[in-house]
């Protein structure tokens, strides 16, 4: 246990405490936001480190009592026995996690190969996050999106934001984090009329939503188009030149933003998803500078790893990372996806504590 580390640690803690207790944080609320969710996040670590400081302390004086009187002999030896527990706890959260666990999430998902079918199976896994957001209380937003001809969508935006600070630093992207890659689909299209099953997929790319302070973006290096809105979207539709299009200069990162009637929304739409890609390619720099092997969170924003097989006449939910399997494809589809996560999470868990860089595949 690095005795350093856990110092300094809880000296950010006490810090932060400090400064939440302070009420001119609060004018800021993007400020106060930020602080409380370290805050949150840290929390568990100074709980942990707490009932350890009173398991020894308790253990050294029940040993001076049963020196003296033996039946104090065995709550010593209680008390020793939960010391390995305390711990590994304590252990486990000094590892370093990933810094966006907190934050919300940008997610995107675009139809592949398939034609419509692949459009219809991005509506649905549009729909199955949307449930999933529901049950865990979170707050979710179509930034931007093209439907398709049949009811699918060809390529949507969607945020996820929690409520409030959320509990122990675990914001939307420390669960989400694991959709990012190639979703496989086999079932019969709606398009079918011999019944045969076909496989089409979709690409989910997800995002840590950034914030300004985490990137900063020079105007000059910003190309701004517009051009007329085309599909839903209410009579400004392919009337005004009210759709937006941003191109980031230095990488040739391009965004477009059409749902917004006005300008100006779109505008402030592209510019949050344009963040948060630029927030993610500064992550995988970062680590490739470190020598580094990207690590599971990082390798969610590549589209070319296909990750999970959704089979309908089976029932079946695969994920190819971790030889997970359920057949329980219509509860999952219905938002009941902690199932996966959760298995996704423990050997991302096992990795760490093991000292590997990257989740098992």
């Amino acid at each position: 246990m690095s005795t350093d580390r856990l110092t300094t640690l809880l000296d950010e803690y006490a810090e932060l405490e400090k400064r939440l207790a302070d009420p001119a944080i609060h004018a800021d609320q993007n400020t106060a936001r930020r602080v409380g969710r370290r805050f949150a996040a840290l929390a568990p670590l100074y709980k942990a480190a707490g009932e350890l400081e009173v398991a020894r302390a308790d253990l050294e004086a029940a040993r001076e009592l049963a020196a003296e009187d033996a039946s104090f002999a065995a709550e010593a030896e209680a008390i020793a026995a939960r010391l390995p527990g305390l711990e590994e706890r304590l252990a486990e959260l000094l590892i370093p996690r990933d810094p966006h666990d907190a934050k919300d999430v940008i997610l995107e998902i675009k139809a592949g190969e398939g034609g419509e079918e692949s459009a219809l199976f991005a509506g649905d896994l549009l729909r199955m996050y949307v449930r999933y957001a529901e049950r865990h209380g979170w707050v979710t937003e179509v930034i931007d999106a093209q439907d398709s001809d049949l009811g699918g969508v060809k390529d949507v935006s969607l945020a996820v934001k929690t409520k409030g600070v959320p509990e122990g630093g675990n914001g939307v992207w420390s669960r989400l984090k694991w959709e990012g890659g190639v979703h496989r689909v086999q079932r019969v299209p709606v398009t079918e009329s011999q019944g045969r099953i076909h496989t089409s997929a979709a690409g989910v790319l997800v995002l840590p939503e950034a914030e300004d302070v985490d990137v900063s973006i020079d105007p000059n290096d910003l190309r701004i188009d517009v051009f007329r809105s085309s599909g839903p979207g209410g009579q400004s539709v392919n009337t005004t030149d009210s759709a937006v299009r941003i191109t980031h200069l230095p990488t040739g990162i391009v965004v477009s933003c059409q749902n917004e009637k006005s300008q100006l929304q779109n505008r402030e739409q592209a510019m949050r998803i344009l963040r948060a890609r630029l927030l993610a390619a500064a992550q995988e720099q970062a680590d490739a500078a470190a020598s580094d092997a990207r690590r599971s969170q990082v390798r969610t924003v590549d589209r070319s790893e296909r990750i999970r097989t959704y089979n309908f006449p089976q029932n079946r939910i695969t994920d190819h990372r971790i030889g997970y399997t359920a057949y329980n494809l219509d509860l999952v589809l219905a938002g009941d996806v902690d199932g996966v996560l959760d298995a996704l999470a423990e050997a991302d868990r096992q990795a760490r504590l093991a000292g590997e860089t990257t989740l098992s595949r």
